[in-house]
């Protein structure tokens, strides 16, 4: 995607004016981002994922049996015939991962990196429903799919913002609105991190949440020690080899601290090991348990693709790629793999193409490495066969 070309997406703003400009910076808001834009999912649907097992959802009733009461799916077939006309919200996550004209949304924001897109996320709310005026640690994009929603916006928010008692749900007890604005179908608002919001449906309507990925600095620090830690021997530890004579056996000297800044340093400093952590962690799967490889031997998979079979990416698989070095690294579902230079524009198709077949990967075939791979990942269940 050209940086400097405009998008409808982004009011005719490039991707490059909006990532300097608005890019967890502040607010935009675009009408008919997709114009025109029709809801490939609908209520009813919705709610039929709702009383899935396998998927996450949420009920939010603002008058329920107390303030804001909060139920969790699976529901029951009748769980919605028994709720009220107004002020209620169906929430449920990653609905790409099950619906694939949704999945289709995100082809949209093809200008961010697509590791850092966590999921799609559809609300339905009925008159009134909304989850009150809270904030997000992440960026989000707001995309109307149904409906009207009035959304408004307030104070820059942090951990120290006061919050209403409430164990399940982080609404601000303080909301200072600052902007309003109806969306209807196709219109879209991009909120950056920390910006209190609130969005209140003004007839029935369904909401598109695209929300992104960021580790906060205790996960990064937390996660990344521990995968390191993997890789350092008992024996490596905290030493202080020529260190002078103490004059107060009960002071901890400058010196030590340098010297434990050094270790820390040493390892905490290795770019490589840094990149895979990273790579891995932001390629986790939100529900690995729907990543089921496929047994498989390299001659029966070259004799499937050459008889026509396609293989596609597991809707809940995540794969990304990388230069570590003067090799490649490929990210895919939480696992990594190094690889030669030389199968650069292999990963950019597996990590990118919509399918991969005989006549884009034909040229890979022949080579032992890249065929090895593509086995690896259908064991694996990152790549999958279409009619599966």
């Amino acid at each position: 995607m050209n940086p400097d070309t405009p998008l409808q997406l982004l009011g005719g703003l490039t991707p490059r004016e909006f990532m300097r400009d608005y890019w967890q910076k502040k607010p935009l808001l675009v009408r008919q981002a997709i114009p025109g834009f029709e809801s490939p999912i609908s209520p009813d649907e919705l709610a039929g994922l709702a009383l899935e097992e396998e998927v996450e959802s949420r009920l939010v009733l603002e008058h329920g049996s107390q303030p804001w009461e909060l139920r969790r799916g699976p529901f029951a077939e009748d769980a919605f015939s028994e709720l009220p006309e107004r002020d209620w919200t169906l929430l449920v996550q990653a609905v790409d991962q099950f619906v694939p004209e949704v999945a289709e949304v995100i082809e949209q924001f093809k200008f961010l990196p697509k590791w850092r897109i966590d999921d799609v996320m559809i609300s339905f709310a009925v008159p009134g429903g909304g989850v009150g005026p809270h904030f997000d640690n992440y960026d989000v994009f707001l995309l109307q799919g149904l409906g009207k929603r009035r959304w408004q916006i307030g104070q820059v928010c942090d951990s120290e913002s006061p919050m209403l008692q409430h164990a399940d749900l982080k609404i601000l007890a303080e909301f200072v609105k600052t902007e309003e604005w109806v969306l209807e179908p196709g219109d879209m608002l991009y909120l950056p991190p920390l910006l209190a919001h609130c969005g209140t449906a003004e007839d029935d309507c369904m909401t598109y949440s695209v929300g992104f990925r960021a580790p906060s600095a205790a996960e990064v620090l937390t996660h990344f020690t521990d995968f390191l830690g993997q890789f350092l021997p008992e024996e490596e530890r905290y030493s202080d080899a020529d260190a002078a004579p103490s004059e107060d056996p009960t002071q901890i000297q400058r010196d030590a601290l340098e010297r434990l800044k050094a270790l820390l340093n040493e390892h905490m400093g290795d770019e490589r090991l840094l990149m895979t952590w990273f790579g891995q962690y932001m390629t986790e799967p939100r529900y690995p348990e729907r990543i089921s490889g496929t047994e498989i031997e390299l001659q029966d998979l070259l004799s499937n693709l050459e008889d026509g079979a396609v293989l596609i990416r597991n809707p809940s698989a995540r794969m990304a790629w990388s230069e570590v070095g003067e090799d490649l690294v490929l990210f895919a579902s939480g696992q990594s793999r190094l690889l030669s230079a030389d199968l650069r524009e292999l990963l950019k198709l597996v990590c990118s193409a919509d399918a991969l077949h005989i006549d884009n990967l034909g040229q890979w075939l022949g080579n032992e490495e890249a065929s090895c791979l593509l086995v690896e990942l259908v064991k694996q269940g990152s790549l999958e066969f279409a009619d599966e």
